[in-house]
């Protein structure tokens, strides 16, 4: 997709962290903007803010997890702009906690947002963009934790496997059919988000104040040990620029971090040699 200027961009996610980025860029590239997010005071005071900049943008308040309220965005997105050119699921959570520790209910949260709303989005939105037949593209953003694997968070990691392979299928399924539509996956490493933010983020439906866990030494020494690990990743400022520098080259996959290319290709390595997971041989690395 090499030309932006009055196409339609459906961003979710779009309140803060990589989605603000997005909005940015898409505002830079004089796209028209449909910014979706849960957190409908936020987004709307950022909608103001990108309209003050002279930006043509929509905000709209939907819990994605939700697939009627992704039909209510696409749909209102419709109404606006009558067609939409670049879908950006990138609406996420990240929750730490071990199997046999965190609720059902969280694995049920994680996965709908993570996961499902791509399914969402990409099942109501893929018809519109070959009915178009114009040159569309699809971002999914996933994480380098969608590559590998850690210790730790067996949800986000479940999750964002998922994910890239997700967006893998429908890539093939698109080529196959011999669509105008490209896929990326967006695989970033730790980025200074708001993503250690989640619990503020929370459906009342995945919501049980009585539930011990919410209290627990577990449960608070996973959320510093989130916090941490973002309040040190890598600046966001290049966030944007570098994703939407790949969707003009068509990249599939979107990487921002080459330290983790070794750890990628060891992986094979070990997976191809039939060898398991060794959590001293990753801490080395």
């Amino acid at each position: 997709m090499k030309e932006f200027e009055n196409r339609v961009a459906l961003i979710t996610g779009a309140a803060n962290g990589f989605g603000k980025e997005f909005v940015k860029e898409a505002f830079a590239r004089k796209m028209k903007i449909a910014a979706v997010d849960i957190e409908g005071a936020e987004l709307q005071a950022f909608v103001e803010e990108m309209k003050q900049a002279g930006a043509e943008i929509i905000g709209i308040e939907g819990d994605l997890t939700r697939f009627e309220e992704a039909e209510k965005v696409v749909n209102k997105v419709m109404e606006t702009y009558g067609q939409i050119d670049l879908l950006m699921n990138n609406a996420g959570i990240a929750l730490p906690g071990e199997v046999w520790k965190l609720p059902v209910r969280d694995w049920e949260w994680i996965f709908h947002i993570n996961v499902m709303s791509h399914v969402y989005f990409m099942k109501l939105v893929i018809p519109i963009m070959l009915k178009q037949g114009t040159r569309c593209h699809i971002v999914n953003t996933a994480s380098v934790a969608g590559l590998i694997t850690s210790n730790g968070m067996p949800a986000y990691h479940t999750t964002k496997h998922a994910a890239v392979a997700l967006a893998e299928s429908t890539s093939y399924d698109l080529q196959a059919l011999g669509a105008n539509i490209a896929v990326s996956v967006y695989c970033p490493g730790f980025v200074q988000t708001d993503l250690h933010h989640c619990e503020r983020h929370r459906p009342e439906q995945y919501k049980d104040a009585s539930d011990p866990y919410y209290t627990s030494p577990d449960f608070y020494a996973g959320q510093k040990r989130a916090e941490v690990v973002i309040q040190t990743g890598m600046p966001i400022d290049s966030v944007g620029m570098r994703v939407f520098t790949a969707i003009e080259d068509e990249d599939f996959y979107i990487l921002t971090h080459p330290i983790y290319t070794t750890i990628i290709k060891d992986r094979v390595t070990d997976m191809l040699g039939g060898k398991g997971p060794d959590l001293i041989k990753l801490r080395k690395r």
